[in-house]
C-alpha cells in the first residue's frame, strides 16, 4: 500500500534580485514505488497543497516528483478496481487548479513523463525537462484516448505534433517536446536545477499582482475552452477506462 503522504510541500528560500529573501514553494510527487501514479489520495494531496500554495505567502510554485520517474500516469490498478469517474474528475480540478493558480509554476521534470503525468506538465505555466527524459502517450494503446489531459496539453502542443504522439503512442525525446511547444527548455540533466532556478530568479523580479494579472491574460482562453469541455472529457474517459478493452489492455499491462 503506498504511504499516506505522496506529495510533500516546503517553502523554499532564493536570493531575489535586490538582494531579499523570495520565498517560493516545492511541490514534490512523492511515491517512488508506484512511479508518482496519479492516485485518489495524490491527486488529493496533490490539489490541496496547490491550494496552500494559492494563499501562502510563496511567489512561484516549482512542481517535480521524487524516485526514478517524474509521473506514470493513471493508477491503473486504482482505475480497474475503482473505476475512473472519480479520479477523471480529480485530474481536471487539479489541471484546472494549476491553470488558475494565481502564481506561477514551474514544472521539474527529471525523469519519464507518460500519460496523465504529461497534462501536469502542460498546465505549468513553465516547464524545463532533463533532455534525457522521455515522454508518451500511451494512451490509444490501452484502448483509451487522453481526453482529460487534452485540455491542457492541445493548447500547448502543434497540431500536427498532437496527431503523431496521441495517435501512435511512441515515446518522444525531450528536445521534441520543446520543439513542439509541450515543454519550455530541454537541458542536461546536471543543469537542471541551475535552469530551474535561473527562471525562479527571473520570476523573483515580478511584482505579485503584475504575475498575477499576466498569467491570467496567459491562461484566459484555456481557462475557457477547459471549462466548456471538461464534462465531457471526464465522461469519455471514465466510459473509456470502464470498457471490456481497456479494462483487458489495462490487466495485460499490470501482469507484465
Amino acid at each position: 500500500m503506498p504511504s499516506q503522504n505522496q506529495v510533500v510541500y516546503e517553502v523554499v528560500e532564493l536570493d531575489g534580485p535586490d538582494g531579499s529573501s523570495v520565498p517560493y514553494a516545492r511541490i514534490t510527487l512523492d511515491a517512488p514505488e508506484r512511479r508518482n501514479a496519479l492516485s485518489a489520495a495524490l491527486l488529493d494531496q496533490l490539489r490541496a497543497a496547490l491550494d496552500r500554495a494559492a494563499i501562502g505567502d510563496v511567489h512561484a510554485v516549482v512542481l517535480g516528483a521524487s524516485g526514478s520517474a517524474f509521473c506514470s500516469g493513471a493508477d491503473l490498478t486504482e482505475a480497474l478496481r475503482d473505476g475512473m469517474t472519480d479520479s477523471a474528475r480529480r485530474l481536471a480540478e487539479v489541471l484546472r487548479t494549476v491553470l488558475a493558480l494565481p502564481k506561477p509554476v514551474v514544472a521539474r521534470v527529471h525523469g519519464p513523463v507518460r500519460a496523465g503525468g504529461i497534462g501536469l506538465v502542460a498546465a505549468c505555466d513553465v516547464a524545463i525537462s532533463s533532455d534525457e527524459v522521455t515522454y508518451a502517450f500511451t494512451e490509444a494503446r490501452l484502448a483509451l484516448a487522453p481526453a482529460v489531459i487534452s485540455l491542457t496539453v492541445l493548447p500547448r502542443m502543434t497540431p500536427r505534433a498532437a496527431s503523431r504522439t496521441f495517435l501512435t503512442g511512441a515515446p518522444f525525446t525531450a528536445a521534441e517536446a520543446a520543439a513542439w511547444g509541450l515543454v519550455t527548455q530541454a537541458v542536461p540533466p546536471g543543469d537542471l536545477d541551475r535552469a530551474v532556478d535561473a527562471v525562479l530568479t527571473e520570476l523573483a523580479a515580478g511584482d505579485p499582482q503584475g504575475l498575477r494579472a499576466t498569467k491570467e491574460l496567459l491562461n484566459a482562453d484555456v481557462l475557457t475552452r477547459f471549462d466548456a469541455r471538461v464534462d465531457e472529457a471526464v465522461t469519455g474517459s471514465a466510459e473509456l477506462f470502464g470498457s471490456e478493452r481497456a479494462r483487458a489492455a489495462m490487466e495485460r499491462l499490470l501482469r507484465r
